[in-house]
């Protein structure tokens, strides 16, 4: 039995290569040996039949699927999707059956490689373009959700081909890590904020764990922390060296800094994947800082941290950052942009992760200050966001109808003109408007998750297709 694995917590794609008795057999020993090369070029795991477990490591039979299926139960651990290739039309039982044997409901990529009009004759034609619709169509009678390549064929050697094993790579990943993830909530939801929230019960049925702390609890890990601490005195580096800021009140950095000890290592005593804060009124009125500089820390970090306890924009954020590997924002829909109606405010006060602003500078924050004093409301990121393309998502539990449901958006940010404060951006969407009045229609709150990436194919394939949620896909 063929298996290599890597270095990613050695996750794999399972592979399984069709072949069909009245099909050149050569066509599928061959492709056996291209998608192994393929898979290795690109630097992912793979579980294969070798040659001498089946006929040419390939799936055509009964007994091929059996010898298939326990390969992939026994290391079922480390598969996170099944790629099918068919270098010829295929066995679709062979491949079906294959599935259900080994029953581990990861995502599965179908292709079919492409026949070259100069080599129609009997030795070389593959017909997988249409072996791959009979196959799908038996998939979708036994209800196994299924990803198509860009194309309907492709060369399983070619630039295409690996474009869409690495897009499905993402998909895997969203799917894998959403099955199991752990969030953790810190404090209540803000009195005045009932837009954010959510349903514990309907998350978890779902896999998805919410582990809940008391701010006041956090208020103690910090006053029992003394100032000397050395990794007190670490995160008062780090936090001075994050933004160009220069001047640090000590009395603010001190608390920002336990505060992110704090937080971090209960962040790693319960293995969270993000957490979301209560960030106002309590922690100026009762500790004299804003925690926005601290969160944005960790999402910079990929650890993602959303504010005003939103645990569904949380969500949001996290399979953003998963889709990428790279950090994610949470915003508000906040403002018209002058008369054009396809162009907005994405606005927070802020906490988004510094790599996301073109300019940055930590302040006290520009809006509680006017209440609590600056004294008292230290640690606010402030700058606009990169002019970069973008895709928002809006994560929501509908306690109506007992589901999880999306509204993901694909725009771009502009260097359009705008003078204001916090973290801001203006932002163009097509049909902007018809997407406002979804949005208010279908209950959704007024934060979104942001990336600084065009994923809305990626993201959709994994919570529609895999996950079954109720998601509304508004691209340009």
């Amino acid at each position: 039995m063929s298996i290599m694995k890597t270095s990613d917590q050695d996750l794999a794609f399972g592979v399984i290569v069709g072949n069909r008795d009245v099909f050149p057999d050569h066509l599928a020993k061959e492709g056996r040996i291209e998608i192994i090369s393929v898979l290795k070029e690109l630097g992912f795991g793979y579980v294969i039949l070798s040659e001498s477990d089946t006929k040419d490591g390939v799936v055509e039979s009964y007994s091929n699927a059996k010898k298939c299926a326990k390969l992939f139960m026994e290391n079922k651990e480390q598969i996170v999707g099944i790629i099918v290739v068919l270098p010829n039309f295929g066995d679709e039982k062979g491949i079906v059956n294959t599935l259900k044997l080994s029953d581990l409901n990861v995502p599965i990529l179908m292709q079919a490689s492409s026949d070259e009009v100069d080599k129609m004759n009997r030795k070389f034609r593959r017909d997988a373009f249409c072996g791959k619709l009979s196959v799908c169509s038996v998939l979708y009678q036994h209800g196994i959700p299924f990803t198509l390549t860009e194309t309907h064929t492709c060369p399983i050697n070619s630039d295409a081909f690996k474009a869409d094993i690495i897009k499905f790579e993402k998909v895997c990943k969203i799917v894998m890590k959403l099955k199991n993830a752990r969030f953790g909530q810190i404090g209540v939801r803000p009195n005045a904020f009932e837009t954010v929230r959510y349903s514990e019960k309907i998350l978890q049925l779902h896999g998805i764990t919410i582990e809940p702390i008391d701010l006041s609890e956090i208020f103690g890990e910090i006053s029992r922390l003394p100032d000397g601490d050395p990794k007190v005195e670490e995160k008062i580096q780090l936090i001075k060296d994050y933004t160009p800021t220069t001047t640090f009140p000590e009395d603010g950095i001190l608390k920002l800094a336990k505060l992110a000890v704090v937080v971090e290592n209960w962040v790693l005593e319960n293995e969270l994947d993000g957490f979301a804060f209560q960030c106002w009124p309590s922690i100026v009125s009762n500790f004299g800082i804003v925690p926005c500089a601290v969160m944005s820390m960790f999402s910079e970090g990929l650890v993602p941290a959303a504010c005003e306890v939103d645990i569904a924009g949380l969500i949001g954020m996290y399979i953003l950052q998963v889709a990428t590997e790279t950090p994610s924002a949470i915003l508000d829909w906040n403002n018209n942009y002058g008369d054009d109606p396809n162009k907005m405010v994405l606005f927070h006060c802020s906490n988004l992760p510094k790599s996301f602003f073109q300019d940055i500078k930590m302040t006290a924050h520009p809006i509680m200050a006017e209440y609590q004093g600056e004294a008292n409301t230290f640690g606010a990121i402030q700058g606009r966001v990169k002019t970069k393309p973008c895709t928002l998502l809006r994560i929501e539990t509908d306690d109506l109808f007992g589901e999880i449901k999306a509204m993901l958006v694909e725009g771009k940010f502009t260097d359009d003109t705008l003078d204001t404060y916090g973290g801001y951006g203006v932002v163009e969407i097509t049909n902007l408007q018809d997407l406002l009045k979804k949005l208010c229609n279908s209950g959704f709150a007024h934060h979104v998750a942001v990336s600084l990436n065009e994923i809305g194919d990626i993201v959709y394939e994994a919570l529609f297709n895999y996950l079954g949620w109720n998601i509304d896909f508004f691209n340009k």
